[in-house]
């Protein structure tokens, strides 16, 4: 069933886990990420980003993730990822997406939450969900959005999320949830992130009830740190990269133990298996022991 954030996301607050918003920038993946969270009986979020945009146009992918979500036996929503561009995000709408990320975090804080606030009013009265970010988050040097460069856990440090401004921006522009920065980063880690947990149940204790936490660049995580910062307030875990680089790295030893003598369709269909099972545990981890409200 398609669904937007409000009702998923207060429901993993409440009950202790999170929501999984996995990229899915082809039909293999679409598949399988809707089929894993099937079988495990969990809501999911499934988003197109901006940046993939050039790999397959929203127009095509998009009303098919949003077929899906319709026929899906779990709550789905579908989702813009970094939406920064107005034309862009309205493109999805259009698609029929049932939440937005509008991405301001590289404008002024004030730019931001104007334009924000005036969105978000838009958003709601057609019954979607926004979410937005709040600084710009670090990428790494192996980055799918195609800023990377310049992590350390030092120079993180300086894009950590305040409580207090977080709460401040989530009071003004009534979005539904913010991306915040607490350790981790887009793409692949050069080292293990070490995660803020202090800071992430700072920030939930600040923010409005209504306003749920986000965790971006949740791939590449240990399980203990995700499982942890869950528990002080986050409700949506985004992932995708270390997935998609595991995918190819399978494929590579299953087209070479087979010598290059496999058709196409045969292996597409192990990458759908491949993914649904990663899919599965990384589930496994934002389900936090608990059972989903479907």
């Amino acid at each position: 069933m398609l669904v937007n954030l409000e009702k998923i996301l207060k429901d993993a607050e409440a009950g202790g886990y999170a929501i999984g918003c996995i990229n899915t920038p082809n039909m293999t993946t679409l598949r399988a990420v809707v089929d894993a969270a099937e079988e495990m009986q969990t809501p999911i979020i499934i988003d197109h980003a901006q940046v993939h945009d050039p790999l397959i146009p929203i127009e095509l992918i998009g009303p098919k993730m949003v077929e899906y979500a319709k026929q899906a036996s779990v709550p789905v929503c579908v989702h813009l990822d970094h939406g920064s561009d107005y034309n862009f995000v309205m493109r999805a709408l259009r698609c029929g997406f049932s939440s937005i990320m509008y991405d301001l975090s590289a404008k002024p804080f004030e730019e931001n939450v104007e334009n924000l606030k005036v969105f978000t009013e838009m958003a709601h009265k057609l019954g979607v969900t926004v979410e937005a970010e709040l600084g710009v988050m670090t990428s790494t040097e192996d980055d799918t959005h195609g800023d990377g460069g310049g992590w350390t856990h030092e120079t993180i440090k300086k894009t950590f999320t305040d409580p207090a401004q977080a709460a401040e921006f989530a009071q003004r522009t009534g979005v539904d949830a913010l991306a915040v920065c607490f350790g981790t980063a887009h793409g692949i880690y050069a080292e293990p992130p070490v995660l803020d947990i202090e800071r992430v149940k700072a920030i939930r204790e600040a923010m409005p009830k209504d306003c749920r936490v986000v965790m971006h660049g949740g791939s590449g995580v240990d399980a203990d740190q995700v499982r942890a910062a869950i528990n002080e307030g986050v409700s949506k875990v985004n992932y995708y990269s270390y997935m998609a680089k595991a995918c190819s790295k399978h494929m590579y030893e299953y087209l070479k133990d087979r010598d290059g003598n496999a058709y196409w369709h045969e292996a597409d269909e192990e990458a759908y298996r491949f993914m649904k099972e990663y899919a599965k545990e990384v589930l496994a981890v934002f389900k936090n022991g608990k059972t989903c409200t479907l």
